[in-house]
């Protein structure tokens, strides 16, 4: 039998692995949903109901599309969510009012030049949401939302006299949303910083137990450092390190202190106590944190005086490749769609953009198979509903039913959200213009679906991302550096330049590991070995330990570390991806349409 080039085996075995879609199933855990969830309901029952009241269901779409707003800024701190839902708000409403001028311009229900046009702006639209999402680090759905909006608002026939009052209901929705966001504020000041120490304290068990068994420390570790930092960043300005006063261990900040230095203390060596024993007693003060209870476990250890980082937001990832594939994607979505034929042909581009929100192929592998079962699970629901013929007034009902359960469901599962995103996108088309036949909306969704996921995949492994390797070179030598650096200064004894160093290291090496996952779900080589990267990784470590060990009074040297290689400028990769300015055009298109 005959075997293989070597190199085509790879290829082969690199398209097996990233075309995976393992975890698909796996449930994650959600800490605040059952809130979250009811604020996103009562947004959409606020904006929906005054419009069916009134006898106008069809209105209600579009101050439900500005109410989407709430979905973003999950886990955010008041402050910063002030300012990004805001900014939200305002995409959301000029997606409603620019999809409005251009159906009402372009026509595209009549066919012709007018689809095409709106295929190829709905197609703009999907890749610069997607950039600037990605930009801001909003997770969920995302872009995916903004897409929804646009694409509804240039397919619902609107009129040159309809545009101002829909864009004028997304904007009261949106507000509506925006108020509702922010009016926790005066309830619970202090849940999205609590619930951020909540998944710290519990991603530190987690390392814990698997420092215990010896069992994926890496990757473990990695995601308790990445989570403590996310809890520092939200707590704000550090306080004095450390609390003296066991009573003063359940407050916030204090387990954050203690999280930081169990982190970095097992990188250098084990905890003096039993692992299991110290992980329960995390997670029983994790569980009391998110209930605001009382723990009823026994006092967690005081954490030693450590230095604590100062937690830098981390450097932006190679974002535009991604960006890139959603514009393509959606593009031959939609296109195919048209040439097709297909009612609703928006469906299929925004399935295809939902696949391609992802970062690279292996992830984007993991969602078609989600948006596959939830579509599935989800046309029937749907087709159960409107198999009852539901006046305006129960739809809107299901809508906000559905639309609790999708904010409940999605944190835990993608593909248990879509099955009811799917549903509700069908509840608000029917709400929107009544079809007369259920089973007829509910072909052309699944049509659509199947089209857009589909041509998803096969955009994702046509467009290569070279960047996600370029990123691991980079992130790799920049790790080295920083360790170089902090070895530096802690044989100099320089302590004033030690709270610098420390961030720039926690920072670089949090980079490191997603930038490797990153390179890994991609069928281009990063052409990195794995063991420098384990070395490095380790090393990064040990040196966060010493560091954190450093009291801010304390002039004493660190033992020396082992200076790493440092890279040469010629091994750097040049950015071979698009630049800036192809950004601001694509943007600018947008404008103009």
């Amino acid at each position: 039998m005959r075997r293989l080039p070597l190199h085509r085996a790879a290829r082969a075995d690199s398209l097996r692995g990233v075309l995976t879609p393992r975890g698909a199933l796996a449930l994650q855990r959600a800490d605040g949903a059952l809130p979250f969830a009811a604020r996103a309901a009562l947004v959409t029952a606020l904006a929906a109901l005054p419009p069916v009241l009134t006898g106008r269901p069809a209105d209600a779409v579009f101050a439900v599309l500005g109410s989407f707003t709430t979905t973003f800024g999950r886990r955010m701190p008041y402050a910063r969510r002030t300012r990004v839902l805001a900014a939200v708000a305002l995409a959301m409403t000029l997606c409603v009012a620019t999809g409005s001028a251009l159906g009402a311009a372009a026509r595209p229900q009549d066919g012709g030049g007018g689809a095409l046009l709106v295929v190829v702006a709905t197609a703009l639209v999907a890749g610069t949401a997607k950039l600037a999402c990605d930009r801001a680090r909003l997770g969920g759905l995302g872009a995916v939302l903004l897409l929804f909006a646009f694409a509804v608002a240039a397919h619902g026939a609107p009129g040159p006299g309809e545009v101002l009052p829909r864009t004028l209901l997304a904007a009261a929705g949106a507000a509506v949303a925006w108020l509702v966001a922010l009016a926790g504020r005066l309830a619970h000041p202090d849940r999205p910083e609590r619930y951020a120490v909540v998944i710290a304290l519990r991603e530190v068990a987690d390392l814990l137990d698997a420092s215990a068994a010896g069992n994926g420390r890496p990757v473990v570790r990695h995601r308790a450092t990445a989570a403590v930092l996310e809890a520092y960043r939200s707590l704000g300005p550090p306080a004095p390190p450390g609390p003296r006063d066991p009573a003063a261990a359940h407050a916030p900040a204090c387990l954050t202190d203690l999280c930081w230095s169990l982190l970095v203390g097992t990188a250098r060596r084990p905890p003096r106590e039993d692992p299991a024993r110290l992980a329960r007693t995390l997670r029983a003060h994790a569980d009391a944190l998110a209930r605001r209870r009382p723990a009823h476990a026994p006092v967690p250890p005081a954490a030693r005086a450590v230095r604590r980082p100062h937690a830098p937001h981390p450097p932006p990832a190679a974002l535009v490749v991604p960006a890139l594939r959603t514009v393509l994607g959606t593009g031959l979505a939609g296109g195919a769609a048209l040439a097709l034929g297909l009612g609703h042909g928006y469906w299929a581009a925004v399935s295809a953009a939902a696949v391609l929100h992802t970062v690279d192929v292996r992830t984007a592998a993991r969602r078609a198979a989600q948006r596959t079962l939830g579509t599935a699970a989800g046309l029937v629901l749907a087709l159960a509903v409107l198999g009852l013929g539901p006046a305006p007034l129960v739809l809107v009902g299901s809508v906000v039913a559905l639309e609790f359960l999708l904010e409940y469901a999605v944190a835990r599962n993608y593909g248990l959200g879509v099955a009811f995103l799917t549903p509700l996108a069908l509840l608000l088309t029917e709400l929107a213009a009544p079809a007369e036949e259920a089973g007829a909306l509910v072909a052309d969704r699944a049509l659509g679906s199947a089209l857009g996921i589909v041509l998803a995949l096969l955009c994702a492994l046509a467009v290569v991302h070279d960047r996600a390797a370029v990123r691991a070179r980079r992130a790799l030598a920049g790790c080295l550096l920083a360790s170089a650096r902090a070895r530096d200064a802690l044989a100099a004894g320089r302590a004033a330049a030690l709270p610098a160093v420390h961030a720039r290291l926690a920072a670089a090496v949090v980079e490191l590991r997603e930038a490797e996952e990153a390179a890994s779900g991609e069928l281009w080589p990063a052409g990195t070995d794995p063991a420098e990267l384990a070395r490095a990784e380790r090393r990064a470590y040990r040196l966060l330990g010493l560091l954190a060990a450093v009291a801010p009074e304390d002039r004493r040297t660190a033992a020396p570390v082992p200076v790493p290689p440092r890279t040469s400028r010629s091994s750097r990769q040049p950015d071979g991806s698009i630049t800036t300015l192809r950004c601001f055009m694509i943007g600018w298109s947008l404008w103009v349409l």
